[in-house]
């Protein structure tokens, strides 16, 4: 089999383009996510803790000088994206709680025995009886 052929048989399987579906989804889910995180939750938390804006926080390992920059550890970026992390696990996780429950099909008590069943355990349980 040609090269060119295996690829175009994995390319247009049905697995791989789901794949791709859910890729790209999920980018523009991170996109939302990240605006509602940076937009809409972070400046109330940052107004109740004083008005701080966690990517602003750095700590300066070495000052700058006339030739080079400052080195600085940006740990507000890492607070702010262990945040963003935090919230979009979160919202996956009431997204694929949301879409079980919708998907989870009713369990149905097992049906009686049907009538015949009835009848031959009826039909036993009076042979034994004579033993």
């Amino acid at each position: 089999m040609g090269f060119m052929k295996e690829f175009k048989e994995f390319a247009v399987k049905g697995n791989a383009m789901d794949m791709a579906v859910g890729i790209i989804i999920g980018a523009a889910f991170g996109k939302i996510v990240s605006s509602l995180v940076g937009d809409l939750i972070m400046p109330p938390i940052g107004m109740i803790i004083g008005g701080v804006d966690f990517t602003d926080l750095v700590v300066t390992l070495k000052a700058a000088s006339a030739a080079t920059p400052a080195v600085v550890l940006y740990y507000g970026k890492f607070v702010q994206t262990i945040v963003d992390f935090t919230i979009i696990a979160f919202a996956i996780f009431l997204l694929v709680k949301g879409i079980n429950i919708v998907r989870k099909p009713e369990v149905k008590a097992p049906a009686g025995p049907s009538k015949e069943e009835a009848l031959l355990a009826e039909i036993r349980d009076l042979l034994k009886e004579r033993r």
